[in-house]
């Protein structure tokens, strides 16, 4: 008997290992970037961003081709955590700074789970599922947190140095406030965080979970200077270099810690790229679509998932998954179940992980935009149930995707423009069903979102902000000075109505500066310094952005810009003769998500187009007028 087992060890080397690794708890790490799209890395077939680590991952890994998230970041996050659509657990959008909403601490996360099951937790990077502290990842079963708590554009106004700046923080403090150029050490210190954290926890030997969600490929983009002009794609393809460099690390030390084949890494991103930035964004490849939008390009993203000896190596799947298969198929190989009393979303993934299924048990697929079910995949087809985008900041909307009921077989035509639901009326009828079952059991079963009552920045600053956009006493436009801030509820309603900005401004001369801002890359309006113009720009909430422009001189300018009666824009410097926009129609179609700001903007831009420069000249006056069609 000794001899016949000896011979079978000898024969397979493999076995006893792999025997011991699977008695044991796996370790997971989960390395998730921010608005990367499905064709910026070499394995999704970039040939402009060179990935040398992820290419091995791929090699030595799965490829997970039909690997879906949400279209924006908030949204994406909270899947994740909780295993749920986004809607479910009422985290739709993105929360900003100082908001009072997160995500719920009574949903048990990801991170709830394996701790109850002997693990150690760390998130290490942008967290951006809520930023006060009831909601920051120490609440929500991380044992540690070390990041920047939101998007990295979401610059506030230090009240010490004057600067616009981002927490670094450390668990529950703020370590450090990072200027723009401070950014260019997050990528290098969340690997550093990372990497001391898998080894201490390799030598404890205690099984592990890692949550590494980079702040890249976010706008705006900051590589590490070691990294600034190291490939051939500009400032993006840089940062991308260093987000490679980090997966390299990732993996070396596993390999030197020697737990490589004790553990599963997911590598993923949060939505698609933002494309609308140009260079300074990503590409969807194949896809049509970017951030924002639920065509694939927004929310179907680059996945591959690596662990020696458990899933094959050079393996590929096109199973229809998602972020929020991660929490059932960890909770499982970990050796625990989801909470049967707690309604999730996602599947089980083992069995396509080791090659044993083509598919999960999974029937459809939903895409969300914000509340609204969009679409929805069965197999290889996709419907369109509503309306679509091609994503955030695009002002164009082509004319196919403004019809609903639009039918794609991504089988045959990945890029979906052809429409094929004339041909197909029996899977229209199905999807369609799939469809209105499910915006029914969201609807009867969704969970709140986590609320606090007296939400505060997390550091001192000069910048005034409301927990609500609709709350607050209607603005006193006589007293209103720069560095003002004020909900969307303390300004007139102007959706779908003509309105005026009377302004007074005294300006140095050529200079690129915001003058006020209200809103954001969906809805909102803004007038802005570029240059010898002044310029007004409006964006309409239906993926279209309109400007007219008219030079000044230095010195003191008043003007009134707004809509008329036909929802042209209007701009009039001055006694002289207004400027309109061509067209009419750009009315606003819903409240601004964000403040109105005086002198800045006091997150994302209205227009792309805009300087990010505060206003450096004299305020003489401003206010908002609202009127009837």
């Amino acid at each position: 008997m000794f001899l016949r087992l000896h011979l079978l060890l000898f024969a397979f080397p493999g076995f006893l290992p792999f025997a011991q690794a699977a008695d044991a708890k796996p370790n997971f790490v989960i390395i998730f970037i921010d608005d990367m799209g499905y064709g910026d890395i070499e394995p999704f077939g970039s040939k402009v961003n060179r990935t040398p680590h992820l290419n091995r991952m791929a090699e030595e890994g799965m490829k997970l081709t039909s690997f879906y998230a949400a279209p924006v970041c908030s949204a994406s996050r909270a899947q994740l955590l909780t295993g749920c659509y986004a809607p479910r657990v009422s985290v739709p959008g993105v929360f900003f700074p100082a908001g009072k909403n997160g995500l719920n601490p009574e949903e048990k996360t990801i991170a709830d789970y394996l701790k109850e099951l002997g693990y150690a937790t760390a998130c290490v990077g942008k967290w951006h599922v809520g930023d006060q502290v009831d909601f920051l990842p120490t609440r929500q079963g991380f044992d540690s947190y070390f990041g920047i708590p939101y998007s990295n554009d979401m610059q506030r106004t230090s009240s010490g140095s004057g600067k616009r700046v981002t927490p670094l923080l450390r668990d529950e403090k703020v370590a450090e406030l990072l200027e723009d150029e401070g950014q260019r050490r997050v990528t290098r210190e969340y690997t550093e965080e990372a990497v001391a954290f898998i080894e201490r926890e390799a030598r404890s030997k205690k099984p592990f979970f890692l949550y590494l969600p980079h702040t890249a490929m976010h706008v705006p983009l900051f590589p590490h200077k070691d990294f600034v002009g190291s490939s051939s794609n500009g400032v993006y393809g840089d940062w991308v270099r260093e987000v490679d460099w980090s997966v390299g690390e990732i993996l070396e030390a596993l390999k030197t810690s020697g737990v490589e084949r004790d553990t599963l890494v997911i590598f993923s991103s949060d939505n698609g790229p933002w494309a609308s930035k140009g260079k300074a964004g990503g590409v969807s490849g194949a896809l049509r679509g970017a951030k924002g939008c639920t065509l694939e390009g927004g929310v179907r993203v680059p996945t591959i998932a690596w662990w020696p000896g458990r899933v094959k190596a050079g393996a590929s799947s096109d199973a229809i998954s998602g972020t929020p298969d991660l929490l059932p198929t960890f909770v499982t190989l970990a050796g625990g179940q989801p909470d049967p009393s707690i309604k999730i979303d996602g599947y089980d993934l083992t069995q396509v992980l080791d090659g044993k299924v083509d598919q999960t048990k999974r029937e459809a697929w939903y895409y969300f935009g914000g509340n609204n079910l969009q679409a929805v995949r069965s197999g290889p087809w996709k419907l369109a149930v509503t309306a679509q985008s091609v994503g955030m900041g695009f002002k164009e909307k082509p004319e196919d995707l403004k019809r609903k009921g639009r039918l794609y077989n991504l089988d045959e035509e990945i890029g979906e423009t052809t429409d094929v639901s004339a041909k197909h009326p029996e899977v229209v009828v199905r999807l369609t069903a799939l469809a209105a079952a499910m915006e029914l059991e969201i609807k009867e079963n969704k969970r709140p979102v986590g609320a606090v009552k007296n939400p505060v920045m997390l550091y001192p600053s000069s910048q005034k902000y409301r927990a609500s956009v609709r709350g607050g006493k209607p603005v006193n436009w006589s007293k209103v000075k720069l560095g003002d801030v004020f909900s969307s509820g303390q300004v007139p309603d102007l959706v779908k109505k003509p309105f005026t900005i009377l302004g007074g401004i005294e300006t140095k001369g050529e200079v690129n500066e915001v003058v006020m801002a209200h809103g954001g890359t969906q809805v909102g309006y803004g007038v802005y310094l570029k240059g010898e113009n002044l310029v007004f720009a409006v964006s309409t909430g239906k993926g279209h952005l309109e400007r007219v422009q008219v030079p000044v001189d230095p010195g003191k300018v008043e003007f009134s810009a707004g809509l008329d009666v036909s929802g042209r824009l209007f701009l009039k410097v001055g006694k002289r003769q207004p400027i309109q926009s061509d067209r009419g129609n750009h009315w606003i179609t819903r409240v601004p998500a964000e403040d109105f700001s005086m002198g800045f903007d006091d997150a994302h831009t209205v227009d792309p187009q805009a300087p990010k420069a505060r206003f450096s000249g004299k305020l003489l006056g401003i206010r908002v007028n609202a009127s009837s069609k």
